[in-house]
């Protein structure tokens, strides 16, 4: 059997040319495309994304093992995105091979080149391959419309925050999402994603809707059965809306800065600890950075990072990735090594979100510092240390933190601001500040605020604040993301607050 490489060459060289001298075929690459299932599929991407001058249309249906990684095929993005008039991926959601086509789409959307993923139900059959080229051959030789193509699918992809081998909820190309619920005898069932949607009954009891499109990042959602809602059992759960709710995440581009990448990784530890605050046992989770166990002598700055109203302090790990966010942010050298400490901003019942903010400083100061520094290696000073928080982490931040500016050397809020309707709060805060200005900024190396865009709940009441230290002079930074008041635009800030040069993501 000869060896792909000829088989290309004989292609190129000898069956083209064969073809265009004795038959009457049009040899611009525009009017030549190349399609293959299994075996084929892969040499049809190999071939064809290699060979952008001789090609301008590949289809693959199922591509087998033999494909190229994705780096591989397109080295340039931008000339594939350029001399493309269509690429077409397809393949059966039970085929053993899924993965390769699921790889090379993650891969397209990743760089944002134009393609259409097409899943159907079947295996590695003929029935799937007559789909993809019934589906391929009616794009080719004419104009395409390429922003529709993230409609031409039967089939999404599940969601990589549900349970293992669950199929659905699934995600459509344009981030619609489909969901399915076996609920025989439920009168009524929705879908809660802030938006509720009403779900269909099929004659097997089996409900289902497809959403809008919904935008990117991490969603918590909740079934709505005959009126109660409930976690849905095919997704993981996590803490947050204060209980146990379902999540899905929604593919981004833009999210390479938190996805899990071939990088050294450092632990997510979860420590009990007696608070004599509370005087109850507790828990916090701290991420130590790669080479911790193994450079004993080395001292590490902290990171004291909160977590939002309805949440504990698993939000960060769970939802926020914190943890993949450093592992990446030091395997890039763009932050210095550090520990983030997670704790539950959670201190019971108070009499008024004042007190809370009182008990959160003592928690803070006379339990959780105190444990770190004497079962951690901590580097000392405030120079070494840093607090945010998001929403009402991000509130806590501004208490404790002010407050504290000689413990604190980095400040972070994100979504957050003090209530602009709520004086009895604010006012004795920025009477502080007024008085302490002048320590504030020269303590602070950095005091950092970000918002999710004017569609942030915490929009209104941080610009008011804003305008409020600029009355005081209190130094700042402002940095503003899209996304509102959502973990995609919450995710980026810890980026920005580490104690070292670090690169702004805008």
């Amino acid at each position: 059997m000869k060896p792909l490489a000829w088989f290309e060459q004989e292609l190129l060289t000898d069956l083209i040319p064969y073809v265009e001298k004795n038959y009457p075929v049009l040899k611009d690459r525009e009017k030549r495309a190349i399609a293959g299932l299994s075996m084929g599929g892969g040499q049809s991407l190999n071939f064809g994304l290699g060979n952008l001058d001789k090609f301008a249309w590949v289809g693959a249906f199922s591509a087998a093992p033999n494909t190229k990684q994705p780096e591989l095929l397109i080295p340039n993005p931008g000339e594939a995105e350029e001399k493309l008039k269509l690429l077409f991926i397809s393949c059966g959601d039970k085929d053993n091979l899924l993965y390769i086509s699921q790889r090379t789409h993650d891969f397209l959307f990743q760089q944002n080149i134009p393609h259409v993923y097409y899943l159907e139900p079947g295996g590695h059959d003929f029935k799937v391959w007559k789909s993809g080229l019934y589906m391929f051959s009616q794009f080719l030789f004419k104009p395409v419309d390429k922003s529709t193509f993230s409609k031409y699918t039967v089939l999404g992809t599940p969601a990589t925050t549900n349970i293992r081998n669950a199929a659905y909820p699934q995600i459509l190309p344009d981030n619609r999402v489909i969901f399915k619920v076996n609920a025989p005898e439920a009168k009524k069932v929705q879908i809660d994603l802030g938006r509720k949607y009403d779900m269909e009954k099929d004659s097997t009891g089996t409900w289902m809707v497809t959403t809008d499109s919904i935008g990117r990042g991490f969603h918590y959602y909740s079934l709505v059965i005959d009126g109660v809602s409930v976690a849905d059992p095919a997704s993981e759960t996590f803490y947050g809306m204060g209980r146990m709710a379902s999540g899905i995440e929604i593919p981004n581009r833009e999210g390479d800065f938190y996805s899990l990448k071939e990088v050294p990784h450092g632990d997510l530890r979860s420590k009990r600890y007696f608070s004599n605050v509370t005087n109850t046992w507790r828990r916090m989770l701290i991420y130590t950075p790669p080479g911790y166990d193994t450079s004993v002598n080395e001292k590490y700055p902290v990171l004291y990072l909160l977590h939002g109203g309805g949440e504990d302090e698993r939000g960060w790990s769970s939802q926020g990735r914190a943890d993949l966010i450093l592992d990446n942010l030091i395997a890039e050298n763009t932050a210095k090594p550090m520990l983030v400490v997670m704790m539950d901003g959670n201190l019971g019942s108070r009499e008024s979100f004042g007190q809370s903010l009182q008990a959160f400083e003592q928690e803070l100061k006379q339990a959780v510092i105190p444990f770190v520094e004497k079962n951690y290696r901590v580097a000392p000073g405030s120079e070494n240390r840093a607090l945010a928080g998001l929403s009402m982490g991000g509130l806590q931040t501004l208490y404790a933190g002010i407050h504290n500016t000689d413990m604190f050397g980095y400040l972070g809020v994100f979504s957050s601001g003090w209530f602009a309707n709520n004086q009895e709060l604010s006012q004795p805060e920025y009477a502080f500040m007024k008085e302490n200005a002048s320590k504030i900024n020269s303590n602070l190396k950095s005091f950092w605020i970000a918002m999710g865009g004017e569609e942030d709940i915490a929009f209104n009441n941080n610009k008011a604040m804003m305008a409020k230290f600029d009355e005081l002079g209190i130094d700042y930074k402002y940095s503003e993301y899209p996304g509102g008041h959502t973990w995609l635009s919450l995710a980026p800030q810890p980026v920005l607050l580490c104690p070292t040069a670090v690169q702004v993501r805008n």
